[in-house]
């Protein structure tokens, strides 16, 4: 039977990389589009997230203050998409991406917006944009 070292044991053996929170499938409704239909009755939006930071303090003190709080960033990214309007994919997408990043413990991120039938024949297309410091 092995016996698991205390995290500041074991990391003397090794490094840990950046951890990455995945915000998987965040369901949302906007004004998004520039044909008539779709700039007076909101569209379903899917936001997929991937936010890389550093956990290695947060692995060590398993304190809440250490980690980044994906919580208060996924609020405001809902609270930037219901109450705003949008043209185009690209600009709600760099709004989301500008929001994450303006989390100083982040180092990197991805985030995925996906517009439900938006094409006849397809299930949906989508605009991902990355950032990193």
């Amino acid at each position: 039977m092995s016996v698991i070292k205390p995290i500041k044991e074991a990391t003397a053996d090794y490094q840990l990389e950046n951890a990455k929170i995945h915000v998987q499938n965040l369901r949302l409704r906007t004004l998004i589009g520039f044909n008539p239909e779709e700039l007076t009755k909101p569209q379903d939006v899917v936001i997929n997230a991937s936010i890389e930071f550093d956990a290695a303090q947060a692995s060590m003190s398993d304190n809440e203050k250490d980690t980044l709080d994906y919580k208060v960033i996924t609020k405001q990214m809902i609270e930037h998409v219901e109450n705003n309007q949008f043209r185009l994919l690209e600009k709600l997408t760099a709004d989301l991406v500008a929001i994450v990043m303006s989390h100083p413990k982040v180092s990197a991120t991805q985030i995925t917006v996906d517009k439900p039938h938006a094409l006849r024949f397809s299930d949906s297309v989508s605009v991902t944009l990355n950032a990193s410091r």
